[in-house]
């Protein structure tokens, strides 16, 4: 998410990762807020409406025909997540 001072996002954002030649295109929608908080033995994430679907898309994205176990994404404070956030690695295993 590409923000301005205050964390309010100007515009989309997308990125392109290719692992094992298949290509993997995470996009962040323009007013995408995430905010991941760790309480207690709890992970809180609260978002916007655009950051549900943002992180549903990443999700998707993983889950991906072609995409290998072990692909992932970090998103943390600063890096698509909200000031403050703590950090959130999503990651696809196909380990049983």
């Amino acid at each position: 998410m590409v923000s301005h001072p205050g964390n309010v996002p100007v515009e989309s954002t997308r990125l392109t990762a290719v692992t094992d030649g298949v290509a993997q295109v995470f996009s962040w929608e323009a007013d995408a807020r995430i905010e991941v908080r760790a309480l207690g033995s709890e992970v809180v994430i609260e978002a916007n409406a655009a950051g549900l679907r943002t992180l549903a898309g990443h999700l998707l994205v993983l889950a991906g025909d072609g995409v290998s176990g072990g692909s992932h994404l970090h998103l943390d404070d600063g890096n698509g997540l909200e000031e403050g956030s703590v950090g959130l690695v999503l990651e696809r295993c196909d380990d049983a």
